[in-house]
């Protein structure tokens, strides 16, 4: 932090200005568990207007421990608590794999945890629990990334389906465009000839 500190200084120096505190960067420690004797060595405490389980050092040191084992199990928490041991990440795997497909915590908890697969690598090298984290996770990626692809399928349809109505009728008012969602409801092969073929009344009339 020493350093960091420096470049900030350095930078601050030659913009002929000045550092705040609250603007350095802080050092966060993750750690699946901790006793209250280990973080007290470090002179760590507790911030009320935190959640609990973090511990920040003095503030010149810019540095928190993060406790996992102790943070409270909310959606916020989820992906952190991923990445403890044992009863506390089994947990909250079941608390992701419980989430609906399209809930944002799972999708960026799954992101997060995709990236962090990815800075890590997955070696011979790589400890057994870990493996075994990411083993399960698999099929979520999976489930996350055909959702993606659904989604974007739909909008694509979506886009179509506007083209088409504007070229047809040289413009997408609200009487239109109240009935996409319905037109959608059909396959493709069977929505994209009504909309070529049937007149706007007839549109209207057969999905209003």
């Amino acid at each position: 932090m020493l350093q960091v500190r420096g470049e900030y200084q350095r930078e601050a120096n030659r913009n002929n200005t000045s550092i705040k505190e609250a603007g350095l960067p802080r050092l966060w420690i993750l750690t699946p568990t901790a006793s209250e004797a280990l973080v007290s060595e470090f002179r760590a405490i507790i911030d009320k207007s935190w959640l609990p389980g973090i511990y920040f050092m003095a503030n010149p040191l810019r540095t928190a421990i993060v406790v996992i084992h102790q943070l409270p199990r909310t959606p916020e928490t989820l992906w952190v608590r991923i990445l403890g041991k044992g009863t506390v990440q089994k947990q909250a795997i079941d608390e992701l794999e419980a989430l609906p497909v399209d809930s944002p915590f799972r999708s960026n908890a799954l992101r997060l945890l995709k990236n962090l697969q990815k800075n890590l690598g997955i070696t011979q090298n790589v400890d057994e629990e870990d493996r075994e984290l990411f083993m399960r996770l698999a099929p979520l990626y999976d489930q996350d990334i055909e959702r993606a692809t659904r989604e974007g399928e739909r909008r694509g349809e979506r886009l179509v389906v506007e083209k088409l109505l504007r070229v047809r009728f040289g413009v997408l008012d609200e009487q239109l465009s109240a009935i996409i969602d319905r037109v959608l409801a059909l396959p493709a092969e069977e929505f994209t000839p009504l909309l070529l073929q049937l007149s706007r009344e007839e549109l209207l009339a057969r999905f209003a």
